[in-house]
């Protein structure tokens, strides 16, 4: 009775994981902006539809919107130039740019669907308005990079196996492990292609790609020696950051006809 009842559960657990394959196989899909093909679940529209429900509760939670007519205008005009002289400006994304309140968190974000958020904290840190441009390219190439939609997928996609795995053989533990480790990978490459991302739109925009050096140098002080290791963090580490961003400001400016530069 035992084995039956095992049999019974490995053939549902196996149908469950069947299930979420072929729904992340029907999910792929080529970013036109980008090139790289994502598993998305969700439409534009949804995306902006989150960005613009959730943009208020985020700026509460970082004090609400800095009291600041000048230094908010500052940052739209950085913001809208970098978005008007980039492929950004023909997405269906609606970029709103927002200086948060916060004096303590050094921090930068991006909504799906365009709300792009920058803390005090970071921006009190910056010496020039190209380290702005810096910051606010990375994350529109977030928001053109569909990652939050990618990431919310392959959740998804991990959580149906998970429970297929507990349905089916009690190993759901076993494939959240591996699941886990491919979604912190995944959310590196996506801080590495927002970066590459952001060199182009600063380029494109007139502003110099070498200040988004000097960026990282501010957010690897601010992170000091007590820092997630990379493996264990979305992030990867600033040093490796650097590098990547010397390959992408060489990349383009040796080949500016990529990407239409």
């Amino acid at each position: 009775m035992r084995s039956r009842n095992f049999k019974v559960r490995l053939l549902i657990g196996v149908a469950i994981a069947l299930f979420f394959v072929f729904k992340r196989c029907s999910q792929q899909e080529v970013n036109p902006y980008t090139g790289r093909t994502q598993t998305i679940s969700m439409t534009a529209d949804k995306e902006i539809a989150i960005g613009l429900q959730s943009a208020p509760q985020i700026a509460q939670e970082y004090g609400g919107l800095y009291p600041s007519n000048e230094y908010q205008a500052f940052v739209d005009n950085v913001g809208n130039k970098l978005v008007d002289n980039s492929v950004a400006k023909n997405t269906p994304y609606q970029y709103e740019f927002h200086l948060l309140a916060d004096p303590n968190t050094i921090n930068a974000f991006a909504l799906p669907g365009g709300q792009i958020f920058i803390t005090y904290a970071l921006f009190s840190k910056l010496e020039n308005e190209d380290q702005l441009a810096g910051v606010l390219g990375h994350e529109i190439g977030h928001v053109i990079g569909r990652h939050s939609a990618e990431r919310i997928a392959e959740s998804e996609y991990w959580q149906g196996l998970i429970t297929a795995g507990n349905v089916g053989a009690d190993i759901g533990n076993v494939i959240g492990g591996i699941g886990q480790n491919t979604l912190l990978t995944n959310g590196r490459d996506d801080e590495l292609e927002s970066d590459d991302l952001g060199v182009l739109f600063m380029l494109k925009s007139g502003y110099n790609p070498e200040e988004m050096i000097d960026v990282m140098e501010i957010l690897k002080a601010a992170a000091g020696p007590n820092r997630l290791p990379e493996f264990k963090s979305t992030h990867p580490d600033p040093e490796n950051r650097i590098e990547k961003i010397k390959e992408s400001i060489e990349k383009y400016k040796k080949n500016p006809e990529i990407q239409g530069l």
